[in-house]
């Protein structure tokens, strides 16, 4: 069996919150979390705003220090030591494109910055012929390596930062709600752009976003995520179409389908009750305090990730 590319294993992300004059307690952003990517693969992460989709990402890069567990790129392990080379290999693409570009730089200096820092140009000449190359990978033209990021709509930022992504060739790039922040007919144009590189380059995505329906389209496998935990996992089609948890169907059942008709005559899972604070997580399963189909069992012990078939995790006592 092939290595995957990136092979996540018990990640926790614990943040340390004060809630006292000398009391501190940690809130459980993530909290051991596995999963594997391959080589050229888009796995989709979905979830409601604050179930730590971001922090899963970030981890992964070591933009935050993980409290525990381990990430491998290509069999070896992403550690504090070798970030630095390892970031070659792995970039990321931010949700704001335009808080996350350098409004005192220009086109040409964001993208080569990349360039600068690992040395991979041998003069002038080349730099700028790698920097149009990958402008013009994203849509750009060569007039624009001299504008700045404000002059620019937010479809055009955000390809910026794809092409600062793909300045240094990695293999994998997290992709951070890329396209929640752009009108919906650029976001088409994003997207479509995302898999053609794919298909050209051979990189493999992490594509976190809160659009079921976007994720559907560009992801291989998608894992949803409740309250900083991965609560089922599968092919694109499997959790889209016969998902078995129930806050996966619920999240299913709220996907917004263009036929009248159907839309009528469909059943709407409504959740009760709010998230739970991450503070002061339930015992056992964390969503069973708005799960309908909550037992005892289910306050006890949290369910693992459980082969359905056909790699089809889920992780509930009960579905």
């Amino acid at each position: 069996m092939s290595t995957p590319l990136i092979d996540v294993r018990n990640l926790k992300q614990y943040f340390p919150v004060k809630t006292g004059l000398f009391k501190t307690e940690f809130l459980k952003a993530v909290d051991d979390v596995s999963f594997s990517i391959n080589a050229g693969e888009t796995l989709g992460l979905v979830g409601e705003s604050g179930c730590g989709k971001t922090t899963v990402g970030r981890s992964i890069l070591r933009l935050y220090e993980p409290t525990a567990g381990e990430v491998l790129y290509d069999g070896v392990p992403v550690t504090a030591k070798n970030i630095g080379r390892m970031r070659q290999n792995m970039q990321m693409v931010f949700q704001d494109p335009y808080s996350s570009l350098d409004p005192r730089m220009t086109v040409e200096d964001i993208i080569g910055e990349p360039l600068d820092v690992h040395k991979l140009y041998e003069n002038k000449a080349e730099r700028r012929e790698k920097i149009l190359t990958l402008m013009d990978y994203v849509g750009l033209n060569a007039e624009h390596a001299t504008r700045y990021a404000h002059e620019f709509s937010g479809g055009q930022r955000q390809r910026i930062g794809i092409a600062r992504a793909l300045a240094v060739n990695p293999k994998f790039i997290v992709c951070d709600e890329p396209v929640s922040a752009l009108d919906v007919s650029i976001q088409a144009q994003v997207i479509n752009m995302f898999e053609d590189l794919q298909v050209k380059l051979g990189v493999a995505y992490l594509f976190i976003a809160h659009d079921l329906l976007v994720v559907h389209h560009i992801s291989q496998r998608i894992a949803v995520m409740y309250l900083g935990k991965i609560v089922e996992m599968g092919k694109a089609d499997d959790v889209n179409y016969t998902s078995i948890h129930p806050y996966t169907q619920s999240l299913m059942s709220a996907v917004p389908i263009p036929d009248p008709d159907y839309t009528r005559q469909r059943h709407r899972i409504v959740l009760q009750g709010d998230v739970p604070s991450p503070l002061h997580m339930p015992t056992g399963c964390p969503f069973r305090t708005r799960c309908r189909y909550a037992c005892d069992k289910c306050a006890q012990e949290m369910p693992p990730l459980t082969d359905r078939g056909g790699g089809h995790m889920v992780a509930c006592w009960v579905k």
